[in-house]
C-alpha cells in the first residue's frame, strides 16, 4: 500500500514541481528591466478583432510606446501575421497605432507573415538581420520569447506588459504548456 501511495504522490507531484519551477522563470524574465538605448524594440503580434487590437496586444503597444518615447534612437519592429477574425494582420494594427502615437514611419518596421511567437522572431531577424533587441510582450509570455529570441542568436531583453486580469489565469495555464512543448520540441 506504502508503494502505490508513494508512486501516487509522484505523480501528482513531479508535474506541480515542473510548473512551479517554469512559473519562477516566467516571473523572474518578467521582472527584468532593459537597458537602455538597445537599437531595436520588438512588439511581438497578438490577437486583433476585426481591426482593433485585443487588451493583450494593446498593453504591449502601450509599454512599447513608453521605451520608444523614452529612447528616440530606438526602431521598433511590430510583428504577426493575419489570423481568423482579423481583417488586417497584428503588425498593421501595431504600425497603425504607433503613426497614432506620433512615432515616425522611419522608426517603424514591419513583418506581417508570421503565426506563431517562434516565426515573430526569425522573421524578424531574417528580414532585419538584427542580434540585439528589447522584446515586449505580456509579462506571462517573455520567458518563452527571450529563449526563443537566444535559440535564434538574438540578445533579447524582456520588457513586460500587463496581461488583462481577465485572460491571465487562462493564458499561463497557456503558457505552461508551451513552455514544456518548447523544451521538448525546441520550438
Amino acid at each position: 500500500m506504502k508503494k502505490y501511495l508513494f508512486i501516487f504522490c509522484m505523480i501528482l507531484l513531479i508535474p506541480l514541481l515542473i510548473i512551479f519551477i517554469i512559473h519562477i522563470q516566467i516571473i523572474q524574465t518578467a521582472k527584468q528591466t532593459p537597458p537602455a538605448s538597445i537599437p531595436y524594440l520588438i512588439v511581438l503580434g497578438a490577437k486583433v478583432n476585426g481591426e482593433e487590437m485585443s487588451l493583450s496586444l494593446r498593453n504591449r503597444a502601450q509599454t512599447a510606446l513608453t521605451y520608444l518615447n523614452d529612447h528616440p534612437d530606438t526602431k521598433v519592429i511590430v510583428t504577426g501575421g493575419q489570423g481568423k477574425g482579423e481583417k488586417i494582420t497584428e503588425a498593421e494594427a501595431l504600425q497603425r497605432f504607433f503613426i497614432e502615437n506620433k512615432i515616425s514611419m522611419e522608426r517603424i518596421l514591419k513583418e506581417d507573415r508570421s503565426t506563431s511567437t517562434f516565426e515573430n522572431l526569425k522573421f524578424t531577424k531574417d528580414l532585419y538581420a538584427i542580434d540585439e533587441a528589447v522584446i515586449v510582450s505580456n509579462d506571462f509570455h517573455l520567458y518563452r520569447a527571450t529563449s526563443f529570441a537566444k535559440k535564434l542568436g538574438i540578445q533579447g531583453y524582456p520588457l513586460a506588459a500587463e496581461t488583462p486580469l481577465v485572460v491571465k489565469t487562462t493564458l499561463y495555464i497557456r503558457e505552461y504548456a508551451a513552455v514544456i512543448k518548447m523544451m521538448i520540441f525546441g520550438s
